[in-house]
């Protein structure tokens, strides 16, 4: 796949294209070293910004690096992530034109901290946590400031 990184107007660095891809197409493999939750907390818990992809539902993630590490997070993306094989793999969920950012959508699961989207699009939710945490997150505060 011909994929290069260059500055994005999402975020920093993003991948983008420089050939058309058809929907349903591997584009890229997510690759990295596995690690526990545990072992990641344990390296990043200092650093705001990181390159996992959880796994196992929260079990393990992939230490990302290369070029699907620089995929950045949309709202409405143009790809999907599936795990095949045990491989995780970024896949074009429409037909993607030369020269677009590649962009998935993060659907954060886990944290309490601020993660705002910076992607722009029409329907933008405003954040990289999933629909369904955000959900849980306003529970959560809503619970608590019954409680105080």
């Amino acid at each position: 796949m011909a994929l290069i990184l260059r500055e994005s107007q999402i975020h920093s660095y993003g991948c983008y294209t420089t050939a058309p891809i058809r929907k349903g197409t591997r584009v890229v493999e997510y690759v990295g070293e596995r690690l526990t939750t545990d072992q990641a907390d344990d390296l990043y818990d200092d650093l705001p910004q990181t390159y996992l992809f959880g796994l196992d539902s929260g079990k393990h993630v992939v230490d990302g690096y290369g070029v699907a590490a620089f995929i950045n997070h949309s709202c409405q993306p143009n790809c999907e992530t599936d795990i095949i094989g045990g491989r995780v793999w970024i896949i074009a969920q429409r037909d993607i034109e030369p020269g677009e950012e590649l962009t998935y959508d993060y659907n954060l699961y886990d944290g309490d901290d601020e993660a705002p989207c910076l992607c722009r699009a029409r329907r933008c939710r405003g954040s990289l946590y999933s629909a369904s945490h955000l959900r849980k997150m306003a529970r959560v505060r809503a619970k608590a400031a019954e409680a105080s």
